[in-house]
């Protein structure tokens, strides 16, 4: 399959005004997050989607192709999807023969080999998957962080559900003694989808769990369009806190040394 791998990004983040442009050992996180997804082998294109006249120049001016959306898109997924046509083209093939990976905007230590994976799994997988994303076992402290997503998985491997509470809930357990009863996955902020799925994405029917969570998989959920997991080590950090902003300019320079 083709791959090209959509970054969304916009400048008015609601938790953190301005995060993607903020600097994190001397290069915005942008620029970072775009330029850790070139370093993937095989890809036929890195793109920006975005509402923001200002990134564009910027993703531009980094050598980076970058797509307009349209500032009324809610959440990553809906503005790489109302772009979709035009990343297919960027690939060179078909809908129903090309992966859209969407990596967030806010992690600027991405691992190239993560976006790899992904595209091995969904290349390796029959029939060809509608929605692939990745997942990694939570650390017992991380269980009940509510900026940490958590994903519920069937015996399968496919997401049943994805919430910033801890699932499943252990009934007559402390909460603090949950992690030994079952295993707890968090969510890597990545998905792999088929192009032809991701085009469906403003037909599918308004989702009250995706709006009560603020996650942007549970309209997939609910509208019946399964989404696969496959397991990776660790985690990638997401930035959506000054908190988190801090901790990524600790690890820039172990990155960048």
């Amino acid at each position: 399959m083709a791959t090209v791998v959509a970054v969304p990004a916009r400048l008015e983040s609601s938790r953190l005004p301005g995060k993607v442009m903020a600097e994190i050992g001397g290069r915005p996180m942008l620029r970072r997050v775009l330029e850790r997804c070139r370093r993937a082998a095989g890809l036929a294109a890195v793109v920006l989607c975005t509402d923001s006249d200002q990134l564009m120049a910027e993703a531009e001016r980094w050598g980076f192709p970058a797509l307009a959306t349209s500032p009324a898109c809610t959440s990553g997924s809906q503005r790489i999807a109302s772009v979709v046509e035009s990343l297919v083209t960027l690939a060179g093939g078909s809908a129903q023969d090309t992966l859209i990976i969407n990596v967030q905007g806010d992690q600027p230590f991405i691992d190239p080999a993560l976006i790899e994976a992904m595209a091995a799994e969904f290349g390796q997988r029959l029939p060809r998957p509608e929605v692939l994303t990745p997942v990694y076992r939570l650390a017992a402290e991380t269980v009940h962080n509510p900026n940490v997503v958590k994903t519920l998985l069937g015996a399968d491997g496919r997401a049943l559900y994805f919430s910033r509470s801890a699932l499943p809930h252990v009934r007559d357990v402390p909460p603090d003694q949950w992690h030994a009863h079952a295993p707890y996955w968090g969510h890597v902020g990545m998905y792999g989808y088929r192009a032809d799925v991701l085009a469906r994405w403003d037909r599918l029917p308004p989702s009250p769990l995706e709006e009560l969570e603020k996650l942007e998989q549970l309209r997939l959920l609910e509208a019946g369009i399964t989404i696969g997991t496959f397991p990776v080590e660790g985690e990638s950090l997401s930035v959506d806190t000054a908190e988190q902003l801090e901790q990524a300019r600790a690890l820039a320079s172990a990155f960048d040394g």
